[in-house]
């Protein structure tokens, strides 16, 4: 079983957090990029009412939303490490946004009220949390009624080859590679793989998102399966 003790998580990324986004860019080949493009997309803000990005890291999704939703729609970020953090609050000042804050939280202890975001995001962070259906469930919690849930997450690909040749990659290939240029003593590029492959995929995850308490659930595959989109909705009253 993959270690997901939430000191041992908060340590490994925040040793990785100053090269975390050059790291992300250049073992997905940029296409991280596209994956949270089709994520806001797919799931677009309406209205003025707030937006949450749970396990926020760096902040490229929260940002992503914020130049999306209408002006007066506050995006909140959220992550429990502080180095994460310290960067997406960097990166808020340089693009000069309003109307964006970024706020030191535990995903399964979430400080705010029921019923408030129309849109609750999570983007490669889920499978992290160390426990996963209570991490939907308080993501579900926080939703306002009607609004969404959107799991942003590594996948395995279905189609043979490939899924035989980014398995090679995924396990071979990226955690050597990512390990010596990140240089870390958590193993953070080994965790990488260790965490896809242990985490639900497809139908398992939607069935979670049923039980947390959200319906009309889908999946959008990306780039042949390598990301997966999952969406819910929150029921009304």
């Amino acid at each position: 079983m993959v270690d997901k003790n939430p000191s041992r998580i908060r340590r490994m990324f925040g040793q990785i957090a100053p090269r975390y986004d050059r790291m992300n860019h250049l073992l997905s080949l940029q296409t991280d990029r596209y994956w949270r493009y089709r994520t806001v997309r797919l799931v677009p803000p309406r209205g003025t009412a707030p937006i949450l990005d749970v396990c926020c890291g760096t902040g490229d999704l929260a940002l992503a939303y914020r130049r999306r939703a209408d002006s007066e729609a506050v995006v909140v970020g959220s992550d429990f490490c502080r180095e994460m953090l310290r960067i997406a609050r960097r990166r808020r000042e340089q693009s000069d946004l309003a109307g964006i804050d970024f706020v030191e939280a535990d995903t399964l202890r979430l400080p705010f009220p029921d019923d408030l975001f129309q849109i609750v995001s999570v983007a490669f962070g889920l499978r992290n949390v160390a426990d996963t259906d209570g991490g939907l469930r308080e993501m579900t919690r926080v939703c306002r009624p009607g609004g969404r849930v959107a799991v942003l997450e590594f996948s395995m690909p279905s189609w043979q080859p490939a899924r035989a040749l980014y398995g090679w990659y995924f396990r071979h290939i990226l955690p050597r590679l990512g390990q010596w240029l990140a240089r870390n003593d958590q193993d953070a590029y080994h965790y990488l793989p260790d965490s896809v492959g242990q985490f639900p995929q497809g139908e398992a995850l939607l069935e979670r998102m049923r039980r947390a308490g959200l319906h009309d659930v889908r999946q959008y595959r990306f780039t042949m399966g390598v990301a997966t989109l999952y969406t819910g909705r929150k029921g009304t009253p």
